[in-house]
């Protein structure tokens, strides 16, 4: 049995960032850059044109066990030129360990030192060397990797300076390289009354300006006299001994951190629990009695965690295809215990936060294609918009020379009309997706449907039935993704002020609508009342839609699940730009747009999400897939898939996504869907093969990739010093869950590392 230790940190958000203005309007486009141990695996969507931007956007990423820090870099987004770096919050481990429940507050900016922004590790070999003169202290520099780009052609010009005793020595200059190899030797007579420290410096060599630190290594001599020789890879340290600027002048950053570490088990030491759920499940119809785990589950879960159990049931249920008799369950729990037919489904409960979460995990695509088109609208005809008479904003209409003042009213009506066209395609587009909501969504909402009506079966609450299936489509689903399209994936980017307040209005009348146009929901803002006949007239749109998306018959339901398991259904999809080449062939001079989907069989390349498969590659065959370093085609958020053709033929397809979120995803993606495959390569290279050589390492063989290709059983991998290397388990945006476990005598399939690379490699 190998028990795996993951560690999760939930990264929840950053608001109410007070930083000085970075151009001459006195404000910023601030957006945020998370890392881990430097390697970026998050940006924010950009604020613009505020210093005091609200992102709220929540992320898990999974870490090494070994991860050093979490670092949050406040950006300045600039069109013209580079992005301006405004500040930076550093969380190590050691702080979020103090902290088991989670680190929240406010946290100061720190002016960024570029010598303290070091990564990488390099390969040393240290010994004392006796003979018949007075012992030598010998270094040898082997190599380096990964270590920071400094120069503008996305790369560093490296070599190395070594200390010791007031004596330095430095090694030759490779040129364009982040993974430099020296394989040189120098030697210091050793000072056996005071030993002190040897101090092993990287340095980026600049023809014109001054040289970049790109980080140190300091080693105690004492240690070494007892070892005699040591040899490994050393991470590269900052060097702080620089002042800073005031804590607070850079504004602050305000963060809800929580590090867990977790055992998971192999999966059959879980089977008798999810036997024990589901037989409850599955028994809940013949009466209360059996309903006592998920009542003992509903009465013990805090309100801090509940929404992460809720989310865990349902992807369980949803699994053993029990889903809709899960949430069925909790249906009658609640009704069982509800006396006022007002507060139905309103508290944050077990089945209000199961059905929530329900909706999120499989009707995402019926969301976008349901909301979307009005979304899209709003977002690009940007139009002033504004109900509430105590916000109108009075503004100057009309061409040159001929302007004139709008009034309060003619503005009111004008953003009354335009809201009644939003709200009124919003309503057609709900009318109409009936055959496209989700079988599973249907069957539950019709179960939701009928159990309120058989507690609530009066005339006086017949109205109840509808508002119960509306909370949870209009309340929980629809109307937060309106009013954040970014965090429901509608958008890539937050919405404008503008843009904003016309999408809660919307949000506002959706809900007027899902509410049934209650009195209750009149008086509390008043000023909607222009909206009023579009909302009356939304009502009976919505019930008429609710009657059709009830009217599913049992073996209407089973058909359409047969019908899609039978399908290999999109695991991810979306347009990519690709680049395929071949073992051999040249390197294609640019990238074009398709339309990518991955399945559980193969990742296919189409014109148009409707048009003929071009080509395809059969998952099986997929070897890694990795991130390429940004200087290989000077474009960002570029990944490889390396796959062996079925000619047995090693070619590599790149492609380009257009953030940094985006190629996460789709490599936590591609990872999942190949985590089984045999023969996964142990290390890659990270850059391509352009002229003669690697872009990465400079290495002039191409089929040098029979060196990383792995052998069977042991993978080949850069060495790691004492322990894992650097990286070796680094989960951040590769999303991987802790059940991937290892196998005994060898690492995972897919190794998710920035370490396996190009560099010399030994068996680990």
């Amino acid at each position: 049995v190998f028990n795996v230790t993951s560690s999760e940190a939930s990264l929840l958000q950053g608001k109410h960032v007070p930083i000085p203005g970075k151009s001459h309007t006195g404000s910023s486009d601030p957006y945020c850059i998370v890392k881990i141990d430097n390697e970026p695996i998050i940006r924010t969507a950009t604020v613009w044109k505020t210093l005091s931007p609200f992102w709220g956007e929540e992320y898990k990423v999974h870490l090494p066990p070994t991860f050093h820090s979490v670092s949050f870099y406040v950006m300045d987004e600039d069109a013209l030129s580079r992005d301006d770096v405004i500040g930076k919050v550093c969380l190590t481990r050691d702080v979020l360990v103090e902290h088991p429940k989670g680190y929240s507050g406010w946290l100061h900016l720190k002016e960024i030192d570029p010598d303290e922004e070091v990564q990488g590790e390099i390969h040393l070999q240290m010994e004392i060397v006796q003979g018949q003169g007075p012992p030598k202290l010998r270094c040898t520099v082997l190599e380096a990797r990964d270590l920071a780009r400094k120069d503008r052609n996305g790369a560093s010009d490296p070599f190395v300076r070594v200390r010791y005793n007031g004596k330095t020595q430095e090694s030759s200059i490779v040129k364009k390289s982040c993974y430099p190899r020296w394989n040189e030797t120098f030697e210091f007579e050793l000072d056996e009354s005071a030993p002190g420290t040897l101090c092993v410096e990287a340095w980026d060599w600049d023809l014109v300006s001054r040289n970049d630190f790109l980080g140190k290594v300091m080693f105690n001599i004492h240690g070494l006299q007892a070892a005699q020789r040591e040899e490994g890879w050393f991470w590269l340290r900052p060097d702080q001994s620089k002042t800073r600027m005031d804590e607070g002048s850079l504004g602050s950053l305000q963060l809800q951190v929580q590090l867990r570490d977790e055992m998971v088990l192999p999966s059959s030491h879980y089977q008798p629990l999810v036997q024990l759920l589901c037989q409850e499940v599955k028994l809940s119809p013949k009466g209360p009695g059996s309903m006592q785990l998920i009542s003992l589950i509903e009465e013990t879960t805090t309100a801090e965690c509940r929404q992460e159990v809720a989310t865990n049931l349902v992807k369980l249920f949803l699994g053993q295809g029990l889903a809709k008799e899960f949430l069925d369950l909790l249906f009658q729990l609640e009704l069982k215990r509800t006396v006022e037919a007002n507060t139905l489904f309103r508290s944050n409960s077990l089945a209000s936060k199961s059905m929530e979460s329900f909706l999120k995990v499989s009707g995402m695509q019926y969301l976008h294609s349901v909301l979307g088109p009005t979304i899209n609208r709003v977002f690009e005809e940007k139009k002033y918009v504004e109900l509430d008479p105590s916000k109108v904003e009075i503004k100057d209409v009309g061409c040159s020379g001929l302007h004139r003042i709008q009034t309060e009213s003619e503005v009111m009506e004008q953003s009354a009309q335009t809201l009644q066209s939003y709200l009124g395609g919003l309503l057609s587009a709900i009318s109409r997706s009936v055959k496209m909501c989700p079988a599973v969504i249907r069957a539950t909402f019709r179960q939701l449907f009928k159990r309120v009506q058989e507690h609530f079966p009066e005339n006086k609450h017949q109205n109840l039935k509808f508002i119960a299936v509306t909370s949870f489509l209009c309340l929980r689903f629809f109307s937060p993704a309106i009013m954040a399209p970014k965090l429901f994936h509608l958008r890539e980017k937050h919405a404008d002020a503008r843009t904003s307040r016309t999408l809660l209005l919307l949000a506002k009348a959706v809900q007027n609508v899902g509410n049934m146009d209650t009195l209750a929901s009149r008086a509390k803002e008043a000023w909607m009342e222009p909206l009023q006949p579009m909302v009356q007239q939304g009502v009976a749109q919505l019930k008429d839609f609710i009657a059709k998306l009830i009217d599913i018959e049992e073996k209407e339901e089973l058909d359409l699940q047969r019908a899609l398991s039978l399908q290999a259904l999109p695991v991810k999809e979306g347009p990519l730009f690709i680049l395929k080449t071949k073992g051999k062939g040249p390197l294609l001079p640019s990238f074009k747009k398709l339309h990518v989907s991955l399945s559980s069989e193969a990742l296919s390349f189409a014109k148009t999400p409707s048009s003929k498969k071009m080509s395809f590659i059969t998952l099986a065959n997929i070897r890694a897939a990795e991130k390429v370093e940004e200087k290989s085609f000077g474009n960002s958020h570029v990944m490889q898939i390396i796959y062996t053709s079925e000619a047995g033929q090693c070619e590599t397809a790149y492609l380009q996504c257009k953030c940094m979120n985006e190629l996460n995803q789709w490599l936590s993606a591609l990872r999942k869907v190949c985590l089984n495959n045999q023969g996964m390569l142990g290390s890659y290279h990270p850059g391509i093969f352009r002229g003669d050589k690697w872009s990465c390492c400079h290495q002039r063989e191409k089929t040098s990739r029979k060196a990383w290709l792995g052998r069977s059983g042991t993978g080949h991998f850069p060495g790691g010093g004492e322990g894992e290397p650097r990286g070796a388990r680094l989960r951040g945006p590769k999303d991987r869950t802790a059940s991937e476990g290892r196998q005994p005598g060898r690492w995972p399939p897919s190794l998710p590392t920035r370490s396996l690379r190009c560099s010399r490699t030994r068996e680990h």
